[in-house]
C-alpha cells in the first residue's frame, strides 16, 4: 500500500528527519491560506500516486499567496497517469544546492534490510541503474543489530558528499531506517534529498510502501486514506477481511487459497478468458465470508460469470454452498455460476445447491473452460 507524499513527510518528521514546513489543501483558497499562514514562497505539488508530476504540470512554485491559490486552481482535478488530483500540498519553497538520493528498502533475495544511496537525486533510480549503475551505492542492516553508524558514513563517503555532512547524513540514513521498520514498510525513499544553499540536508519529497499486512499493528492510521487511490471493490474487500484484488476481466473468480485462486486465474487465461479479480477466502471460511465475497464480486459490472473453485478440507463444502446460496438470494443478478466443490460435505453442498441455478463441473479444466465459455456468450 502506497502513501502519498505528505503521509509519507509526516511520518518522516515524527522521526526526525527535516521536511520542508507545509500543509495540505484540497480546495484553491485553502492552498493560500497555507501560504499566507507560511509566509514564504510556496511549492504547490499534486498529491498522487504516480511519478511524473513535475513533468505533466503537478508541481509549480508560487511567489505569494495569491500565485499559491491560482496555481492550486489549475492542478487541483488535472489527470496525471490516470490519476486525478485531489489535493495539493502548500509547502515552504527551498532553494536547492544539491539534489542526492536515499532509500532504505527489504532486498528479499539478501533477506536484509537494504540502504541505498546515489549522488544522482532528482532522477528515476531506475534510469541510474541502467544508465550508471556504479553511481549506485549500497550498504545492508545487520538483522540484529541494525544500521551501524559506519555504514551512514561509508555511503555519504560513496556518493561524495562533503565530509562536513559525513555526520548528519549517517544519522539520517539511520532516521530513514528507522522509520522503514517503525511503521513496517517494504521502502521509504527521499528523492530528492537535498542540501539546500544553508547546508543542511532536508527530505524535498519522499515516497513510502507499507505492508497492508500489518494494518492490524497500526491503528493510527487512517485506511480511509490510505487506500483511496484503490479500487473501491478493493476497499471493501480489505474491510471485510478478504484477500481481493481487482483485474478488471469477466470470469469473477473464487477459490480457496492463494495457489488454487492464481492456478485458476492462470487457467482462466489459458483458454483465452480475462479474470475479473484474485479473490482467496482463506481456510475455514464462513457462510458470511463467502457472501460477502460473492456480493463484492457481483458488484462488479463487467462479470459475466462467476467461477468457484474449492477444493474442501479446513473450508467445508457446505458452507461455501450456504454462502454462494445467500449471495445469490441476496444479489438477484442474473450471473451463472460455474461451481467445482470437492472434499469435505461435498454432497451436502449439492443438494443446498439444487434449487439454485448453479452449473456443476467436476474437473479443474472443464470448470475454468465453462466459465470462460459462458463469459463469452453473455458478452
Amino acid at each position: 500500500m502506497n502513501l502519498h507524499e505528505y503521509q509519507t513527510k509526516q511520518l518522516f518528521a515524527r522521526q526526525g528527519i527535516v521536511v520542508p514546513q507545509g500543509e495540505v489543501a484540497d480546495s484553491p483558497a485553502q492552498a493560500k491560506e497555507v501560504a499566507v499562514a507560511l509566509g514564504t514562497a510556496t511549492a504547490i505539488k499534486a498529491q498522487v500516486l504516480t511519478g511524473g508530476r513535475g513533468k505533466a504540470g503537478g508541481i509549480a512554485v508560487a511567489a505569494t499567496p495569491a500565485e499559491a491559490e491560482s496555481a492550486a486552481a489549475r492542478i487541483l482535478g488535472m489527470d496525471i497517469r490516470g490519476h486525478t488530483v485531489q489535493r495539493v500540498l502548500v509547502e515552504e519553497a527551498s532553494r536547492i544546492r544539491t539534489e542526492i538520493y536515499l532509500a532504505a528498502l527489504i532486498d528479499r533475495e539478501a533477506q536484509r534490510i537494504m540502504l541505498m544511496a546515489s549522488a544522482e537525486g532528482g532522477m528515476e533510480i531506475e534510469e541510474v541503474a541502467a544508465a550508471n549503475p556504479e553511481k549506485i551505492k549500497r550498504v545492508y542492516a545487520d538483522p540484529l543489530m541494525g544500521l551501524h553508524p559506519y555504514q551512514g558514513l561509508q555511503l555519504a563517503k560513496e556518493i561524495g558528499l562533503e565530509s562536513a555532512l559525513w555526520n548528519p547524513f549517517a544519522a539520517l540514513a539511520r532516521q530513514l531506517f528507522d522509520t522503514l521498520v517503525a511503521q513496517d514498510a517494504d521502502l521509504a525513499e527521499i528523492n530528492p534529498l537535498i542540501i539546500n544553499e544553508e547546508g543542511s540536508l532536508v527530505a524535498l519529497d519522499g515516497k513510502m510502501s507499507i505492508d497492508d499486512n500489518a494494518l492490524a499493528r497500526h491503528p493510527e492510521w487512517n485506511v480511509a486514506d490510505l487506500s483511496e487511490d484503490q479500487h473501491p471493490l478493493e476497499v471493501r474487500a480489505q474491510e471485510a477481511g478478504l484477500n481481493f484484488v481487482y483485474l478488471g476481466g469477466s470470469v469473477a473468480c473464487l477459490a480457496n487459497g492463494a495457489g488454487l485462486a492464481m492456478a485458476t486465474m492462470d487457467v482462466v487465461k489459458y483458454f483465452g478468458g480475462e479474470p475479473a479479480n484474485f479473490l482467496d477466502i482463506g481456510g475455514g471460511a464462513t457462510v458470511d465470508q463467502v457472501t460477502q465475497a460473492l456480493e463484492i464480486m457481483l458488484s462488479d459490472p463487467a462479470v459475466r460469470s462467476v467461477l468457484v473453485n474449492i477444493s474442501g478440507g479446513i473450508t467445508r463444502c457446505d458452507e461455501v454452498a450456504r454462502g454462494l446460496a445467500a449471495a445469490i438470494e441476496n444479489t438477484r443478478i442474473p450471473i451463472p455460476f460455474i461451481v467445482r466443490l470437492v472434499g469435505t460435505n461435498e454432497e451436502e453442498a449439492r443438494e443446498i445447491l439444487q434449487a439454485y441455478d448453479v452449473e456443476f463441473v467436476q474437473t479443474f479444466t472443464e470448470v475454468a473452460q465453462r466459465a470462460v465459455a459462458v463469459a463469452r456468450e453473455n458478452g
